[in-house]
Parts: C-alpha cells; sequence; structure tokens
C-alpha cells in the first residue's frame, strides 16, 4: 500500500524542517517545497538520504510543478514565509506575495487533489492588542501601513482567502494561529528575541533589550508547537486555533534567564523600542485544549537550554 504523501511549503525553514521530521517519523512520504530565501539545506541535510523525503527548491509564487499534481497528496501545509521582522522588512514585496498568490498556489493544489490544508498563520494578525491574552474572536489592533504591516496584512489576507476556498469549495482547511516560537534551527542573525539573546550571550556582545524590556512574549518551545500542528491536522477542526505558551515573561526576564543559563558575562543595554512592536503577547489556548487536547510542556528554562546547545554547537 502506497504511502500517504504531505507536502510542506517552506519545508527547509525552522518550523518546517520540524515538521518534515514528524511526519516522516509518522510513516508519511515527505515532499518539501522551499526558496531557500530564509530556509536552509543544513536544516534537512539529514532527510537528504531518506528514500520517503524529496526536496524541490522552488517558490511557490510561481507555477507549482507539474510532478507535484500527479502525487497521492492527503495533506497540504503552508509554512511559507519569511518570519522576523529583519527577514520581513528586507523581502518586504516577497513575503506579500507568498501570503496571497502562494497561499492560493497551495489551495488550489489542495483543492486539486481533495488534500487536507494547514496554514500557519501567526499572532501577529492581533497587531499591538488591547485584549489581554488574546483569545481567536479578537478581531485585532493591526496596523496597515507601516514598517510591520506587511507581515501582518500577508497572513489576514491568507486568512481570508482561505474562508473563501473552504465556504466555496468546501475544502478542507486549518489555521492555527502561532505564537512566539523558539528551539533548534533558529537562524542566528534572524533578528528574533530568543536568538539575538544567546548569539549575543555566547560571543560576550552586550545583551539588546529594545525598550525598557517590559514588554511581555510567551515562548513556545518547537517541539511543543509541531505537535499542535499535528493534533490540528489529525483533528479536523476549521479553526483559526491559537498555538503557543500562555506562560507570560518580559523581555528583561529573558534576557536575564539566558545570562544565567549561557554563565555570559554579557552586559545589558537598551535601545530604542522599535515602532508598532506589541507591548504585550500573550495566547488565549482554551480552543486548543478543549478541541485539539493540546498545550505545551516545556517549561522555558528546559526549552532554552537545548536551544544554548544548538547554538553551541554551531559556533563549534
Amino acid at each position: 500500500m502506497a504511502k500517504p504523501v504531505v507536502v510542506i511549503s517552506g519545508g527547509a525553514g525552522f518550523l518546517g524542517s520540524h515538521l518534515c521530521d514528524s511526519y516522516i517519523n509518522k510513516g508519511y512520504r515527505v515532499i518539501a517545497l522551499d526558496d531557500l530565501s530564509t530556509g536552509a539545506q543544513t536544516n534537512i541535510a539529514h532527510l537528504r538520504h531518506n528514500p520517503d523525503f524529496s526536496f524541490i527548491e522552488h517558490d511557490i509564487c510561481r507555477q507549482l510543478p507539474k510532478s507535484l499534481f500527479q502525487q497521492n497528496i492527503s495533506i497540504v501545509a503552508n509554512l511559507a514565509s519569511p518570519a522576523s521582522p529583519p527577514q520581513y522588512q528586507r523581502l518586504a514585496i516577497e513575503t506579500l506575495k507568498v501570503g496571497s498568490t502562494g497561499v492560493l498556489n497551495m489551495l488550489e493544489l489542495a483543492r486539486h487533489k481533495g488534500a487536507r490544508f494547514l496554514q500557519a498563520s501567526t499572532s501577529e494578525v492581533y497587531g499591538d492588542p488591547k485584549i489581554h491574552p488574546q483569545p481567536e474572536n479578537y478581531w485585532g489592533n493591526v496596523n496597515s501601513y507601516g514598517p510591520r504591516s506587511m507581515y501582518d496584512e500577508s497572513k489576514r489576507f491568507a486568512e481570508a482567502v482561505i474562508y473563501v476556498y473552504r465556504t466555496r469549495y468546501k475544502l478542507d482547511t486549518a489555521v492555527v494561529r502561532i505564537f512566539n516560537t523558539y528551539g533548534p534551527r533558529m537562524e542566528p542573525g534572524d533578528g528574533r528575541v530568543v536568538s539575538n539573546f544567546i548569539v549575543q550571550a555566547l560571543h560576550t556582545q552586550p545583551l539588546t533589550i529594545y525598550g525598557k524590556g517590559s514588554q511581555t512574549r510567551s515562548f513556545c518551545y518547537v517541539d511543543d508547537l509541531i505537535d499542535g500542528f499535528i493534533a490540528m491536522i489529525e483533528s479536523g477542526q476549521e479553526g483559526p486555533i491559537n498555538l503557543g505558551n500562555p506562560t507570560e515573561f518580559t523581555v528583561f526576564e529573558l534576557a536575564k534567564l539566558v545570562q544565567k543559563l549561557t554563565s555570559s558575562k554579557s552586559k545589558i543595554v537598551y535601545t530604542a523600542l522599535p515602532e508598532d512592536d506589541p507591548i504585550k503577547r500573550k495566547p488565549a489556548i482554551d480552543k486548543a485544549k478543549k478541541l485539539l487536547k493540546w498545550e505545551p510542556h516545556t517549561t522555558l528554562e528546559v526549552g532554552l537550554k537545548k536551544t544554548i546547545n544548538y547554538f553551541e554547537k554551531l559556533s563549534q
């Protein structure tokens, strides 16, 4: 009997490569798509000789390879997008395209194959929230004309077009809204606060805090998040459903913990808070608990130790 096939766009990225691992372990054939603008071959190097894994270097904003439409695809997981401020600001037009044309192309693949479609959306659809924590029925406080708008609005558009495909074509769709996630395979220079602090601490550079460090984030370890993806896909739920760790930390608390775990002599320095940077971010995960039977289990200290170990190996 032929193995089921899952197509993962953004498959060489931080989250995408971990999802590839999980589906290989579950006995699927995995086809990863990535244009490598922010993904990396090193994230999937360990899979390249696995007969159940194949990689196609491709920009999903272009017409998808015809060979895909000949596969027995049961799941299409769309994780393709730059995901950190330096990435999506550097690739602003590309970010808008991948959240529109790219999503449409992947939806068409799922529609053609009758596959379940998963979209990795984001907590950024809530903008700088006026409700705390953020439930899925909150419409958000988003600036559509500003330095973060290309990412926020690309994801909001993606959710809107998925809704239309579900209602018009009865496509089996799922949307998850991801909150801050960290772990091995993050890019050292991707500009996210966890990787920034770890890299700075390991190189005895000042830990740079934007603003006063009183802004809060909720940090989910990557293994927990991937479990949430799979639970969502297998549940048949539509969403959107928040996936994240509801334990809240200030950025200052994160910096101090990284200092402690790395035994770093780095000092903390402060600089101006970027425009439209959210002051608070914390997921309400009642839906995930009830509908997916999912919640994160990895504490920040345990997850940071694993992530620090990964970055230490990278620098050797």
